[in-house]
């Protein structure tokens, strides 16, 4: 009877993979801190890719060219969490560079607004 359905078998061979075990049951990456928006870029051109899970292997290929976190993530359709730590396993091992987000400091600096409270008081 092959035409009977077997419970389970539909699990078995789905393609989709629980983020859990891409990122090996990690919930955060080692050391490296990453945003969502934080740039990441390929470090190295040879890459072992015994070494590395086949996730990794993409995300490098990706990251020829800047890419940020989310961008990764929207391309591979893996959860932003399983990226960063797989990146973070990438930039450890010295195959990728990540860039924090820039962020613009105040462009008044505290002096400059001292003298406009003297000149105000002066007044």
């Amino acid at each position: 009877m092959a035409d009977q359905h077997e419970p389970g078998l539909e699990e078995a061979n789905d393609p989709l993979v629980r983020p859990y075990v891409i990122a090996q049951g990690r919930e955060r990456g080692n050391a490296v801190q990453l945003d969502m928006i934080s740039v990441v870029i390929a470090a190295r051109a040879d890459v072992d890719e015994m070494a590395l899970e086949p996730e990794q292997v993409r995300i490098l290929e990706l990251c020829r060219r800047p890419q940020s976190v989310a961008e990764i993530s929207a391309h591979l359709d893996i959860p932003v969490a399983v990226v960063k730590v797989l990146l973070g396993d990438l930039i450890s091992r010295g195959y990728a560079l990540a860039r924090a987000p820039y962020t613009q400091q105040s462009p008044v600096s505290r002096d400059i607004l001292q003298a406009v409270l003297d000149g105000i008081q002066r007044l």
